[in-house]
């Protein structure tokens, strides 16, 4: 169903944003992108970015306005863990079948590529002009040097808000009466840090595995860039025993790195430069709704949901956003009104259902991968699927490697988890794992 050319502003040029400007440029709309920042493309990364896990949501996204195969020039794909467990031998653990993997990808690298894609098509983008208001009823936007400078204004037809997690068009929103909205802060910030290349350009660890060093409490993660180096975080708590708040000196750190990530001990000088010069940032997960204001105004990506960054899937997440509203407009044309309430209610329960995924991910992925009990579920549920797989699907193949709802993930993974703590149970469970008895009492259990 074709739509009327309309004037369309998006706040934010992030990647959400600049996806969403590409594809509603191929709709025949009129885009302008405003920014407050300046144009990313001319300056130095922030010190800031968890490195990408693009999956099949962001992957199809992607491919619907044909920029995936640009997209994969810039992208690894990581097809295993690879476990970091002190006094352990590094191991890997598969994703998912044969073939399935996530992609590492620069943050910076990928908005720069996304903005490029975007002016390709006649985007135009407006950096260095900061949004301090828009009139909701009217969709007009209001910008300007300082809160209390002149502004300019401008008015559109549509308004998206696609400026992330503290979203000045959410915050115009919440003013309105009935928005409920919540942000929630875990005890736990990260820090980036990075692993440089070998002399000859190649990757110090293996740079086809998402590398994690789980560790109770905290926890590194390292996932590989294109030029050999690694981008990696430290996830710690802000206060306690061992925090950022412990770590003030350079002998602090350095101890602390000998102690818990010896492996990477090489490059300690390298990871105590980014420690001390690196921002420490905090973890926020953002619930608001409604997302939309009538026919005039639409929240997109972290403005709507953010999530923590554990399952990988707040980029994807925002990406389905933008693939669910274009399927949207396919069906009801000019009718923004109908577009819009049927986005918020199709996306809403699955955003709240990635949030609640992503925080558990975090447990597991912190203390449980190095807990054996946990790798023998883990091992029982993949010899399941492997022989039953209409039968069983793992929560982290349902999210990761396919489209299906996150709603329908969350359900069925609690549903698992409640059969194999029975599993669990069982006498002897660590020799007859693999055994006839073990997967005749899952059958029974579904």
């Amino acid at each position: 169903m074709t739509q009327t050319p309309k004037n369309i502003a998006i706040i934010g040029s992030g990647l959400v944003g600049s996806l969403l400007a590409i594809y509603l440029k191929k709709l025949g709309h009129s885009i302008t992108v405003f920014d407050r920042r300046p144009d990313i493309r001319n300056i130095t990364f922030s010190g800031r970015s968890i490195n990408l896990a693009m999956s099949n949501r962001g992957w199809n996204a992607l491919e619907h306005v044909g920029i995936d195969d640009e997209i994969r020039k810039i992208a690894i794909p990581l097809d295993k863990r690879a476990m970091h467990v002190i006094d352990q031998p590094l191991y890997f653990q598969k994703y998912g079948k044969e073939g399935e993997a996530i992609w590492s990808i620069s943050r910076g690298v990928l908005n720069k590529k996304m903005i490029d894609l975007a002016e390709e098509q006649g985007v135009e983008f407006r950096f260095e002009e900061k949004v301090w208001d828009v009139d909701l009823p009217e969709a007009k936007v209001f910008t300007g040097e300082s809160e209390k400078g002149e502004w300019k204004e401008y008015k559109y037809d549509l308004i998206f808000g696609c400026d992330g997690a503290f979203s000045r068009v959410r915050h115009k929103m919440q003013r309105r009466s009935r928005f409920d909205y919540s942000q929630d802060f875990i005890d736990v910030g990260y820090k980036e840090l990075s692993i440089p290349p070998n002399a000859d350009g190649t990757h110090q660890l293996d740079k086809h595995s998402f590398h994690i060093w789980p560790r109770g409490k905290f926890m590194l993660i390292a996932m590989p860039n294109l030029d050999g180096s690694f981008t990696c975080t430290l996830f710690l708590p802000f206060e306690g025993e061992i925090s950022f708040e412990s770590l003030q000196t350079e002998e602090d750190a350095k101890n602390f790195f000998k102690e818990y990530f010896p492996n990477v001990r090489q490059v300690i000088d390298d990871l105590l430069g980014d420690f001390f010069k690196n921002p420490t940032s905090a973890l926020v997960t953002m619930k608001c709704y409604p997302w939309t204001y009538w026919d005039k105004v639409a929240l997109v990506g972290d403005s709507a949901h953010a999530v923590v960054p554990f399952y990988g899937q707040g980029m994807n997440a925002g990406f389905e956003d933008i693939f669910v509203l274009n399927e949207l407009i396919k069906v009801h044309g000019d009718d923004w009104h109908a577009i819009f309430k049927n986005y918020q209610e199709k996306r809403k329960p699955n955003a709240d259902a990635i949030a609640e995924l992503s925080y558990r991910n975090f447990i597991e992925m912190s203390s449980k991968t190095a807990d054996p009990k946990f790798l023998l579920q883990k091992k029982i549920e993949k010899h399941f699927a492997s022989k039953h797989p209409d039968k069983w699907v793992p929560a982290y193949s349902r999210v990761t490697f396919s489209s299906r709802p996150y709603a329908e993930a969350l359900a069925e993974g609690d549903a698992q988890e409640n059969i194999m703590q029975e599993v669990m149970k069982m006498p002897e469970i660590e020799e007859k794992w693999n055994s006839i008895e073990v997967e005749e009492k899952m059958l029974s259990l579904l």
